[in-house]
Protein backbone atom coordinates (compact mmCIF):
# COMPACT_ATOMS: atom_id res chain seq x y z
CA UNK A 1 0.00 0.00 0.00
CA UNK A 2 1.28 3.84 -1.13
CA UNK A 3 1.91 6.04 1.85
CA UNK A 4 -0.57 7.85 2.92
CA UNK A 5 1.57 10.81 4.08
CA UNK A 6 3.43 11.08 0.65
CA UNK A 7 -0.22 11.74 -0.87
CA UNK A 8 -0.02 14.74 0.76
CA UNK A 9 0.68 18.16 -0.78
CA UNK A 10 4.78 18.44 -1.51
CA UNK A 11 5.00 21.33 0.90
CA UNK A 12 4.09 19.38 3.67
CA UNK A 13 6.02 16.63 3.08
CA UNK A 14 9.21 19.28 3.09
CA UNK A 15 8.15 21.49 5.48
CA UNK A 16 7.68 17.85 7.61
CA UNK A 17 11.11 16.55 7.28
CA UNK A 18 13.05 20.47 7.57
CA UNK A 19 11.43 20.99 11.41
CA UNK A 20 12.22 16.97 12.57
CA UNK A 21 15.56 17.00 11.03
CA UNK A 22 16.23 20.79 12.08
CA UNK A 23 14.62 19.73 15.88
CA UNK A 24 17.10 16.06 15.65
CA UNK A 25 20.68 18.06 14.77
CA UNK A 26 19.54 20.82 17.65
CA UNK A 27 17.98 19.32 21.12
CA UNK A 28 20.52 16.94 22.04
CA UNK A 29 18.34 16.08 24.98
CA UNK A 30 18.52 12.54 25.27
CA UNK A 31 14.84 12.22 25.50
CA UNK A 32 14.35 14.21 22.27
CA UNK A 33 17.00 11.67 20.86
CA UNK A 34 15.03 8.60 21.81
CA UNK A 35 12.13 9.75 20.64
CA UNK A 36 13.33 10.75 17.17
CA UNK A 37 15.49 7.28 16.66
CA UNK A 38 12.55 5.12 17.56
CA UNK A 39 9.91 7.55 15.06
CA UNK A 40 12.72 7.81 12.27
CA UNK A 41 13.05 3.76 12.22
CA UNK A 42 9.52 2.72 12.21
CA UNK A 43 8.69 5.46 9.92
CA UNK A 44 11.60 4.09 7.76
CA UNK A 45 9.90 0.19 7.98
CA UNK A 46 6.79 1.42 7.14
CA UNK A 47 8.26 2.79 4.22
CA UNK A 48 10.62 0.25 3.06
CA UNK A 49 9.56 -3.10 5.01
CA UNK A 50 12.09 -5.78 5.45
CA UNK A 51 14.84 -3.72 3.39
CA UNK A 52 15.14 -0.77 5.92
CA UNK A 53 15.53 -3.38 9.19
CA UNK A 54 18.03 -5.61 7.26
CA UNK A 55 19.67 -1.97 6.89
CA UNK A 56 19.02 -0.64 10.45
CA UNK A 57 20.72 -3.74 11.65
CA UNK A 58 23.63 -4.23 9.52
CA UNK A 59 24.38 -0.85 9.49
CA UNK A 60 22.90 1.55 11.84
CA UNK A 61 23.13 -0.29 14.87
CA UNK A 62 26.87 -1.47 14.23
CA UNK A 63 27.44 2.48 13.62
CA UNK A 64 25.24 3.64 16.48
CA UNK A 65 27.36 1.04 18.87
CA UNK A 66 30.98 2.25 17.08
CA UNK A 67 30.43 6.06 17.38
CA UNK A 68 28.95 5.29 20.93
CA UNK A 69 32.26 3.27 22.20
CA UNK A 70 35.10 5.62 20.42
CA UNK A 71 34.00 8.77 21.64
CA UNK A 72 34.71 7.92 24.94
CA UNK A 73 38.35 7.24 23.71
CA UNK A 74 39.07 10.81 22.19
CA UNK A 75 36.95 12.79 24.38
CA UNK A 76 38.21 12.80 28.29
CA UNK A 77 36.46 16.04 28.72
CA UNK A 78 34.46 15.52 32.20
CA UNK A 79 34.29 15.93 35.87
CA UNK A 80 33.14 12.81 36.65
CA UNK A 81 36.06 10.03 35.90
CA UNK A 82 35.04 6.38 36.07
CA UNK A 83 38.53 4.76 35.10
CA UNK A 84 41.68 5.58 33.81
CA UNK A 85 42.95 3.69 30.08
CA UNK A 86 46.32 1.95 30.48
CA UNK A 87 48.08 5.71 29.05
CA UNK A 88 46.47 7.09 31.49
CA UNK A 89 43.60 9.18 29.44
CA UNK A 90 40.38 9.26 31.83
CA UNK A 91 37.23 8.08 31.07
CA UNK A 92 34.39 10.27 32.13
CA UNK A 93 30.91 10.15 32.44
CA UNK A 94 30.06 12.99 30.05
CA UNK A 95 32.16 11.55 27.74
CA UNK A 96 30.34 8.28 27.62
CA UNK A 97 26.67 9.97 27.77
CA UNK A 98 27.63 12.77 24.74
CA UNK A 99 28.95 9.92 22.57
CA UNK A 100 25.88 7.95 23.30
CA UNK A 101 23.82 11.45 22.06
CA UNK A 102 25.94 12.13 19.42
CA UNK A 103 25.80 8.22 17.88
CA UNK A 104 21.82 8.75 18.11
CA UNK A 105 21.69 12.25 16.66
CA UNK A 106 23.71 10.77 13.59
CA UNK A 107 21.82 7.35 13.09
CA UNK A 108 19.00 9.47 13.53
CA UNK A 109 19.70 11.82 10.81
CA UNK A 110 20.55 9.29 8.06
CA UNK A 111 16.93 7.52 8.63
CA UNK A 112 15.56 10.61 8.76
CA UNK A 113 16.87 11.45 5.10
CA UNK A 114 16.33 8.12 4.17
CA UNK A 115 12.61 8.58 4.63
CA UNK A 116 13.28 11.55 2.79
CA UNK A 117 14.06 10.28 -0.53
CA UNK A 118 11.41 7.87 -0.52
CA UNK A 119 8.96 10.53 0.32
CA UNK A 120 10.38 13.65 -1.44
CA UNK A 121 10.55 12.83 -5.13
CA UNK A 122 12.79 15.04 -7.49
CA UNK A 123 8.89 16.34 -9.09
CA UNK A 124 7.67 17.33 -5.82
CA UNK A 125 11.01 19.66 -5.28
CA UNK A 126 11.24 21.12 -8.37
CA UNK A 127 6.96 21.59 -8.06
CA UNK A 128 8.12 23.66 -4.16
CA UNK A 129 11.53 25.75 -5.94
CA UNK A 130 11.18 25.68 -9.77
CA UNK A 131 9.88 29.37 -9.53
CA UNK A 132 11.89 30.34 -6.73
CA UNK A 133 15.33 28.73 -7.77
CA UNK A 134 14.95 26.95 -11.17
CA UNK A 135 18.59 26.00 -11.45
CA UNK A 136 19.40 25.12 -8.12
CA UNK A 137 16.48 22.68 -8.00
CA UNK A 138 17.38 21.45 -11.26
CA UNK A 139 20.67 20.12 -10.17
CA UNK A 140 19.63 19.56 -6.65
CA UNK A 141 16.82 17.04 -7.59
CA UNK A 142 19.39 15.25 -10.28
CA UNK A 143 21.66 14.83 -7.03
CA UNK A 144 18.89 13.13 -5.28
CA UNK A 145 18.10 10.50 -7.73
CA UNK A 146 22.12 10.45 -8.82
CA UNK A 147 22.69 7.36 -6.48
CA UNK A 148 19.77 4.85 -7.18
CA UNK A 149 19.66 5.68 -10.71
CA UNK A 150 23.73 5.52 -11.38
CA UNK A 151 23.80 2.19 -9.18
CA UNK A 152 21.20 0.73 -11.58
CA UNK A 153 23.00 1.66 -14.88
CA UNK A 154 26.28 0.36 -13.54
CA UNK A 155 24.35 -2.45 -13.26
CA UNK A 156 23.34 -2.62 -16.92
CA UNK A 157 26.42 -1.95 -17.77
CA UNK A 158 28.52 -4.64 -15.67
CA UNK A 159 25.95 -7.23 -16.89
CA UNK A 160 26.35 -6.18 -21.08
CA UNK A 161 30.51 -6.48 -20.32
CA UNK A 162 30.83 -9.72 -18.61
CA UNK A 163 28.58 -11.00 -20.99
CA UNK A 164 31.14 -10.42 -23.76
CA UNK A 165 33.91 -11.59 -21.02
CA UNK A 166 34.34 -8.02 -19.88
CA UNK A 167 33.61 -7.97 -16.24
CA UNK A 168 35.77 -7.03 -13.10
CA UNK A 169 34.88 -10.75 -11.89
CA UNK A 170 36.81 -12.28 -14.99
CA UNK A 171 40.37 -12.90 -15.59
CA UNK A 172 43.75 -12.06 -14.01
CA UNK A 173 44.46 -9.23 -12.02
CA UNK A 174 46.01 -7.16 -14.94
CA UNK A 175 42.72 -7.73 -16.76
CA UNK A 176 39.97 -7.67 -13.93
CA UNK A 177 41.95 -3.96 -13.38
CA UNK A 178 41.45 -3.35 -16.75
CA UNK A 179 38.01 -4.20 -17.22
CA UNK A 180 36.52 -1.93 -13.94
CA UNK A 181 38.37 1.14 -15.65
CA UNK A 182 36.25 0.29 -19.29
CA UNK A 183 33.25 0.52 -17.43
CA UNK A 184 33.53 3.19 -15.00
CA UNK A 185 35.01 4.90 -18.72
CA UNK A 186 31.71 3.93 -20.23
CA UNK A 187 29.41 4.80 -17.20
CA UNK A 188 31.30 8.24 -17.04
CA UNK A 189 30.17 9.05 -20.86
CA UNK A 190 26.86 7.34 -19.71
CA UNK A 191 26.50 10.01 -17.20
CA UNK A 192 28.06 12.83 -19.13
CA UNK A 193 25.79 12.56 -21.78
CA UNK A 194 22.72 12.32 -19.61
CA UNK A 195 23.56 15.58 -18.05
CA UNK A 196 24.15 17.19 -21.33
CA UNK A 197 20.29 15.56 -22.61
CA UNK A 198 18.73 16.76 -19.33
CA UNK A 199 20.19 20.52 -19.58
CA UNK A 200 19.19 20.47 -23.24
CA UNK A 201 15.49 19.37 -22.77
CA UNK A 202 14.57 21.29 -19.98
CA UNK A 203 16.08 24.25 -21.99
CA UNK A 204 14.51 23.57 -24.83
CA UNK A 205 11.25 23.28 -22.89
CA UNK A 206 11.80 27.03 -21.73
CA UNK A 207 12.53 25.68 -17.65
CA UNK A 208 13.12 28.98 -15.70
CA UNK A 209 12.37 31.67 -18.45
CA UNK A 210 9.84 33.97 -16.50
CA UNK A 211 6.70 33.61 -17.18
CA UNK A 212 6.75 29.66 -18.24
CA UNK A 213 3.70 27.71 -16.74
CA UNK A 214 3.76 24.00 -15.88
CA UNK A 215 1.30 21.18 -15.11
CA UNK A 216 1.05 19.89 -11.60
CA UNK A 217 -1.85 17.64 -10.20
CA UNK A 218 -0.66 19.11 -6.68
CA UNK A 219 -3.24 20.75 -5.00
CA UNK A 220 -3.57 22.50 -1.27
CA UNK A 221 -6.45 21.16 0.22
CA UNK A 222 -8.81 20.96 3.39
CA UNK A 223 -6.76 18.03 4.81
CA UNK A 224 -3.46 19.20 3.77
CA UNK A 225 -4.70 22.87 5.41
CA UNK A 226 -6.13 20.41 8.52
CA UNK A 227 -1.82 18.72 9.17
CA UNK A 228 -0.35 21.92 8.14
CA UNK A 229 -1.94 23.52 11.15
CA UNK A 230 -1.51 20.71 13.41
CA UNK A 231 1.99 20.33 12.64
CA UNK A 232 2.72 24.81 12.98
CA UNK A 233 1.20 24.37 16.41
CA UNK A 234 3.32 21.25 17.48
CA UNK A 235 6.38 23.29 16.26
CA UNK A 236 5.33 26.58 18.25
CA UNK A 237 5.19 24.30 21.61
CA UNK A 238 8.26 23.17 20.91
CA UNK A 239 10.12 26.26 19.91
CA UNK A 240 8.67 27.89 22.73
CA UNK A 241 9.70 25.33 24.80
CA UNK A 242 13.33 25.41 23.49
CA UNK A 243 13.17 29.06 24.06
CA UNK A 244 12.47 27.87 27.90
CA UNK A 245 15.40 26.61 28.20
CA UNK A 246 13.31 22.58 28.53
CA UNK A 247 15.13 21.43 25.45
CA UNK A 248 18.36 21.39 26.34
CA UNK A 249 21.15 20.19 28.19
CA UNK A 250 24.90 20.88 29.16
CA UNK A 251 27.17 17.64 29.22
CA UNK A 252 30.26 19.65 29.87
CA UNK A 253 31.92 19.96 32.34
CA UNK A 254 29.19 18.11 34.40
CA UNK A 255 25.94 17.17 33.23
CA UNK A 256 23.22 19.61 33.74
CA UNK A 257 19.33 19.16 32.50
CA UNK A 258 16.29 20.69 33.20
CA UNK A 259 14.20 18.32 35.94
CA UNK A 260 10.82 17.22 34.47
CA UNK A 261 7.72 19.21 35.26
CA UNK A 262 4.26 19.03 33.36
CA UNK A 263 5.52 21.86 30.80
CA UNK A 264 8.59 19.27 30.04
CA UNK A 265 6.15 16.48 29.20
CA UNK A 266 3.80 18.50 27.38
CA UNK A 267 6.90 19.20 24.97
CA UNK A 268 8.10 15.89 25.05
CA UNK A 269 4.16 15.00 24.22
CA UNK A 270 4.06 17.24 21.15
CA UNK A 271 7.42 16.54 20.12
CA UNK A 272 6.56 12.82 19.82
CA UNK A 273 3.18 13.53 18.17
CA UNK A 274 5.09 15.52 15.61
CA UNK A 275 7.81 12.87 14.79
CA UNK A 276 5.14 9.94 14.34
CA UNK A 277 2.79 12.21 12.68
CA UNK A 278 3.39 10.15 9.47
CA UNK A 279 3.07 6.90 11.29
CA UNK A 280 -0.14 8.44 12.48
CA UNK A 281 -1.84 9.44 9.43
CA UNK A 282 -0.85 5.96 8.06
CA UNK A 283 -2.74 4.04 10.65
CA UNK A 284 -6.03 6.04 10.27
CA UNK A 285 -5.96 5.81 6.91
CA UNK A 286 -5.54 2.25 7.28
CA UNK A 287 -8.44 1.85 9.77
CA UNK A 288 -10.64 3.92 7.30
CA UNK A 289 -10.06 1.41 4.77
CA UNK A 290 -10.65 -1.60 6.70
CA UNK A 291 -13.96 0.04 7.96
CA UNK A 292 -15.11 0.79 4.54
CA UNK A 293 -14.16 -2.56 3.10
CA UNK A 294 -16.11 -4.31 5.86
CA UNK A 295 -19.37 -2.60 4.81
CA UNK A 296 -18.77 -3.39 1.29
Amino acid sequence: MRDSFSTYHPLINFVYFVAVITCNMVFMHPIFQVIALLSAGSYSILLKGGKAVRFQLLFMLPLLLLMATVNPLFNHAGVTILFYLDNGNPITLESILYGIAAACMYVTVILWFSCYNAVMTSDKFIYIFGKILPALSLIFSMVLRFVPRYAAQIKVISHAQKSIGRDVSQGNIVRRARNGMRILSIMMSWALENAIETADSMKSRGYGLPGRTSFSTYRFDRRDTIVFLIMLGLMAVIGAAAFMGQNSIRFFPSIRIQPMSMVSIMVYIAYGFLCVLPVVIRLVEDIKWKFIASKI
